[in-house]
């Protein structure tokens, strides 16, 4: 019997066995429980491979089924086969996402008698107690704490793990484009030897560029010896654009010029709808939050600073009502459920396509709804920004996810969890824990050589252990500051009585202030009572206005990419995105192309002189490509060495002779960025590191060398302008 499935209006063809091949009783409850009688195309071509137990990425857009793709298999096959124990690992990047999932996979496995256990930074130590005990089927879990579990004296990490066969790594794309990719391939590599057999490794991912290298990294040790697949029958690129209502979606493009003029245009449009708003800063949360309550619209907030609570609150409350608004950054852009949503407003751009993607994907999903985002511009970098990222979308361009190179700092930690988790390594033995994979292979030997000299590790008798320095740098709680990838600024606790609202920028609570000393946090304002430096807490009371936001962090600078920013010229030449532009947006682009007039041409790049002391470089070449360009012609450019993603500052003396013989020299060999050290403390573990291998591994990842190649190759035309004003 073929079956069939009533979630969705289209019919698609799939192999009359694929359902069948899936345990009966789990069959059975797709049919008559969640109503389907068929698979999706997606879950259709999963269920072999993975049954087979070959590794494989799933990609289809938000929404389109990739959980069940890779669960209901594995499910079929931990029957079939008979695993016993904690069998199935599902890691998130989000631990909101994993509370989100923990319902629904407790109900597929339920189906077929088998437990699913939630275990991360959040879940109370008695719960996690009775996971030891009663081991779950499916252990939902980040990376984070899987290493937690590796390097605990609590856990009996060979006898938990030691059944282990699959991982599903949802948002896999989240994972791999930073260090916490890293991070996660080694521990699979860890965990793999620990149950003593290789692991299927299932990616779950939305659109990207290369999904077969994804597929590659993500294999780890075990690529090319390993059978492992892409599978994306729904995720093939959508026609370009040919109005502004189109299969992809309803997309428009307006000018507001403040977050003020933002809130009133949300407030007055779509009343009586659910609108999910993203912002690129949590300041910006805030002061819109703030914005649109003034107005009287009902609004809920969530960004990485609010607590725990503040957060949960919102989500719930937000999948329940109707005629409210959500604003977030990026923490609600990936797969967790907000209920039926109806828009999507976007204000300025966000920082990828592909992060597009995935938020234009949270609308459209009931029947006869059309996926849509409305793009809010604040100024006018926003609005060519937004103008240039949705050209690039309209030309079925989406980012490549890439590995940060180099990733020598994680080295260094993974050699002090090693040591902590297995007591001694070693010290010819290291490498076979992560199967001589590319950062953790022989040229690691270096950072090994450090960590012994620097104390971080003892070496006696041929044998790898933890040193006093790692002691003193990691060993509180439990050597809990090891087990996090990230280096976070420090922040304080705000409080309200005993209610934790969230975290503060230190700076607001130490600066000069006239008058009251107020916080904006949770879309209110808040006045400081008392701040306990010692413990890093801040007690505060309701008041009706005055609050500020900020927050410092690293990473916190918006990097333009090479084809954004070519897209950007692309725009000031005159193309606009297949959108729908509002007059406002007409307006301001129209202004825009003729203020930068002059720093565009269609043949290559130019040379303007604005002033004796304003020689400009607009090569729109994006951060990583003009930092490389800079370091390269140094003796062309400005002593400030100042690099912006559009242009690079020359010297004011420079003469066309010089600036020739200097491209000249550039085309031999480019050269690596320079790196501020204040700017290594960014890479947590940096200190473990001999100081030029910090160094050597930030500029590795500041550097664009095909970009900066592609700039050279083009003519560049001097102009001379006049001085502004």
């Amino acid at each position: 019997m073929t079956h069939r499935t009533s979630d969705t209006a289209d019919e698609w063809p799939a192999p009359p066995d694929a359902f069948d091949l899936l345990d009966p009783v789990l069959g059975h409850h797709i049919v008559n429980t969640l109503g389907w009688h068929i698979l999706r195309p997606l879950q259709t071509e999963a269920v072999a491979p993975l049954l087979d137990g070959e590794d494989a990425v799933l990609l289809a857009p938000t929404a389109g089924g990739k959980t069940e793709a890779a669960v209901f298999p594995l499910l079929s096959r931990m029957n079939g086969r008979g695993w016993k124990g904690t069998s199935v690992l599902y890691v998130c990047p989000l631990k909101a996402l994993l509370n989100n999932l923990h319902p629904r996979l407790e109900t597929y496995a339920g189906w077929l008698g088998r437990r699913v256990g939630l275990w991360h930074g959040d879940v109370t130590t008695s719960r996690r107690r009775h996971l030891l005990v009663q081991r779950p089927d499916i252990l939902l879990t980040t990376p984070e704490s899987l290493e937690s579990m590796l390097v605990s004296t609590h856990v009996d990490h060979h006898s938990f793990f030691s059944g282990l066969r699959s991982v599903v790594i949802d948002e896999v794309h989240a994972f791999a484009g930073d260090d916490r990719g890293w991070h996660l391939l080694a521990v699979l590599e860890r965990l793999g030897r620990v149950a003593g057999r290789p692991l299927q490794r299932v990616g779950l991912s939305a659109t990207i560029g290369n999904p077969a290298e994804l597929l590659g990294w993500l294999q780890g040790s075990g690529h090319g010896r390993r059978p492992g697949r892409v599978i994306a029958p729904e995720a093939k690129q959508v026609p370009p654009p040919t109005g502004v209502t189109h299969p992809a979606g309803d997309i428009e493009l307006d000018y507001v010029g403040s977050v003020a003029n933002a809130a009133i245009v949300i407030a007055a449009l779509h009343r009586g709808e659910k609108r999910l708003v993203f912002c690129e800063s949590r300041r910006t949360v805030e002061e819109l939050g703030e914005q649109l309550r003034l107005r009287g619209v009902t609004t809920f907030l969530s960004h990485a600073s609010l607590s725990v609570d503040e957060r949960r609150r919102a989500e719930s409350a937000f999948a329940e009502a109707r005629d409210c608004v959500i604003v977030s950054t990026s923490t609600l852009e990936l797969g967790i459920d907000v209920g039926d949503l109806d828009r999507v407003i976007q204000l300025d751009a966000p920082r990828t396509v592909a992060a597009f993607l995935q938020r234009l994907g949270r609308t459209g999903r009931r029947s006869g709804a059309s996926r849509n985002c409305l793009f809010l511009a604040l100024d006018d970098d926003g609005l060519l920004s937004a103008a240039a990222l949705l050209l690039q979308w309209s030309r079925n361009w989406v980012e490549h996810v890439t590995p940060p190179p180099e990733p020598r700092h994680l080295v260094a930690q993974q050699l002090l969890a090693l040591c902590l988790q297995e007591h001694q390594v070693g010290e010819n033995l290291w490498q076979q824990w992560w199967g001589g994979i590319g950062p953790f292979g022989p040229g690691a030997a270096p950072v090994v050589r450090h960590l012994v000299e620097q104390g971080y590790l003892n070496q006696d008798s041929g044998l790898l252990f933890i040193g006093p320095e790692a002691e003193h740098r990691y060993g509180h709680r439990h050597f809990m500051n090891l087990t996090a990838v990230f280096t976070a600024p420090p922040e304080f606790t705000v409080l309200n009585g005993r209610t934790e609202i969230g975290r503060t920028d230190p700076d607001l609570l130490t600066e000069e202030v006239q008058g009251p000393r107020r916080l904006l946090l949770a879309g209110r304002s808040w006045q400081v009572t008392h701040i306990d430096f010692s413990r890093r807490r801040c007690f505060v009371t309701p008041v009706d206005e005055g609050g500020r936001a900020r927050w410092a962090g690293f990473g916190a600078e918006r990097i333009l990419s090479f084809e954004l920013t070519q897209a950007a010229r692309d725009v000031l030449l005159g193309e606009d995105p297949p959108v729908r532009l509002t007059g406002r947006a007409t307006a301001r682009l129209t202004q825009a192309r003729e203020v930068l007039l002059d720093t565009v041409h269609p043949g290559g790049t130019v040379i303007t002189r604005r002033s004796d002391r304003d020689v400009r470089w607009w090569t729109w070449a994006g951060h990583r490509a003009n930092a490389t360009l800079a370091a390269t012609l140094q003796s062309a450019v400005s002593p400030h060495r100042r690099a912006h993603a559009h242009w690079i500052r020359l010297r004011d003396d420079l003469t066309p002779k010089e600036w020739m013989n200097t491209v000249d020299q550039a085309h031999e060999g480019l050269t690596l960025p320079e790196v501020d050290w204040h700017a290594v403390r960014g890479l947590k573990f940096a200190e473990a590191l001999p100081p030029s291998l910090a160094e050597a591994t930030l500029a590795a990842r500041t550097v664009d060398e095909a970009g900066a190649r592609l700039t050279l190759e083009e003519p560049v035309r001097f102009a001379m302008l006049q001085a502004e004003g």
